[in-house]
Parts: structure tokens; sequence; C-alpha cells
């Protein structure tokens, strides 16, 4: 069993502060990607929105959550000790299963047999969407 990733917030407030400290890398990510591309300036200011900038903060937010990989048995005795929700994805037959578990009592979790890397990208935005899209939303 290993961990990946940096971002395991145990509070909303942390989750919080956590992806509003990514905000700024997102934003230069996106402005050095478009010159890149060799926007001009009319170019940038028509295609790079607030919703790119976003997109890009959702994405880098989620890259960097903390998940947990391991086998079945490992996950099953991890599940035993949680008091909380999981949703799980994938195949309960299946040998190897990532997981990260939210600040606030939900967690998400894929089965898969061989391609982790994968696995945790999809987790990693599975739980950006099912556990924190609605904690970090600041409208």
């Amino acid at each position: 069993m290993h961990t990946e990733g940096t971002f395991a917030p145990d509070s909303v407030a942390m989750a919080r502060d956590q992806y509003e400290a990514v905000g700024p890398a997102a934003q230069t990510v996106v402005r050095e990607t478009a010159r890149a591309m060799e926007f001009d300036r009319e170019e940038y200011g028509d295609r790079v929105t607030s919703d790119v900038v976003e997109t890009a903060r959702d994405a880098l937010f989620a890259s960097l959550l903390e998940v947990t990989v391991g086998t079945r048995e490992e996950y099953d005795e991890w599940r035993e000790g949680y008091d909380g929700e999981v949703v799980e994805t994938g195949n309960e037959n299946v040998d190897h299963v990532v997981w990260h578990a939210g600040p606030d009592g939900e967690a998400v979790a894929a089965t898969f047999h061989e391609k982790e890397d994968a696995a945790v990208a999809t987790l990693r935005r599975q739980a950006f969407g099912r556990i924190y899209r609605e904690l970090v939303e600041t409208n």
C-alpha cells in the first residue's frame, strides 16, 4: 500500500485554502500555455476566459489530491475502520483499489487491474467532482 499526492484536506476550510492556493499557479500555467501556442493579445483576450483558468485550477487541485493505492484486502481493512460514505466504482472482484477520503465524511474508490496511473488520475477527477466541487465553490 502506498500514497500519492500532496493534498489531504482534513477540513472544508483546509480544502478551500488549498484550492485558493493553486489559483495563481493555474493562471500561470494557462498564460504560459497560451504563450507557447503563440496567442497574440487579442486572441488571448478572446480565448482565455475566467472559465478556462477555473478549469485549470480544478484540474491542478484534483491532480494534487492524496490517494491511497492498495490491494482489495488493504482497502477492505481501511473501509471497515472508515465511518463515512464511500462511492466505489469498478468491479469488486478486481485485486487493486485506489481511494480518497474527503474532509466531510465522503470517500471515493475505484478498482483497477493493471493501469494504476490511469486509475489514480480517474479517481482524482471523481474525487473533485463528487467531494470537492461544491465545497470550494465561491459563488
